[in-house]
């Protein structure tokens, strides 16, 4: 898989990488804000809100991880990646109409039933609302389980449901949207002709990485062109108009 970051600004690309299939886009991300990332190395305070921001990064629902937002926060970075929206089979309650409160330790069903969440090993846990939902009005619009509803408390909760609701407000939406489409538009560069990214053209996954930054490269002096950029002496500049 290919991946890229690109400054919306600009419309230049600033880095480039490969994975393997198996590799989950937010696992990348990391490696691709690695100048921002090193400008913005965790505060020692750990007080410190997104009011001291040191960047902004924007991504969509496949980089919307829970380990990726509290990287981000970690590093005062604010995080315009949108967050996938809890799904349920059939269109039954999904996670996000229960109330979840991880100070108390407890769950809120529609139903206003309130169980408590039994923690995991490595980090967030389970609630389990079991025999309750048996005699729950609300239960075919909740669960087919036999066993009743059972939601799962994920060990980045507090920074998912954070996104989620950060990206209800109208303010966020118009932004993403506004900022989105360049980044769209810069992979369709990259893929729109025979020497592009569609298709790997040697083995090897060290080989196909730099093959995909040469082209990055290429299509990065083909915009520095349109920005009238050009090489001097004392470096990069826009030609004067």
């Amino acid at each position: 898989m290919a991946h890229v970051a690109v400054d919306p600004d600009s419309e230049v690309v600033t880095a480039a990488a490969v994975s393997t299939a198996a590799t989950g886009d937010a696992a990348v991300a990391p490696a691709l804000l690695g100048d921002l990332a090193v400008d913005a190395e965790p505060d020692a305070d750990p007080q410190v809100k997104a009011s001291t921001s040191k960047g902004v990064v924007y991504g969509d629902s496949a980089y919307g991880t829970g380990n990726l937002l509290a990287w981000l926060d970690q590093r005062q970075i604010t995080p315009m990646v949108k967050a996938q929206v809890p799904a349920t089979p059939g269109g039954r309650f999904g996670k996000d109409q229960f109330r979840i409160d991880l100070a108390a330790g407890t769950v809120t069903c529609p139903a206003r039933v309130t169980v408590a969440i039994t923690p995991a090993r490595r980090g967030g846990g389970r609630a389990r609302f079991g025999h309750v939902c048996s005699v729950c009005p609300l239960r075919d619009a909740c669960t087919s389980s036999a066993g009743g509803r059972l939601v799962t408390i994920h060990p980045r909760e507090a920074e998912l449901a954070s996104a989620r609701a950060r990206q209800q407000e109208p303010a966020w939406r118009a932004d993403y949207r506004a900022t989105r489409p360049k980044v769209e538009r810069k992979l369709a560069h990259l893929l729109r002709r025979r020497h592009g990214g569609r298709r790997a053209r040697m083995r090897g996954l060290v080989r196909v990485a730099q093959d995909w930054k040469l082209l990055a490269a290429a299509v990065n002096l083909a915009r520095f062109a349109m920005l009238g950029v050009c090489w001097m002496n004392s470096g990069w500049r826009v030609q004067p108009a």
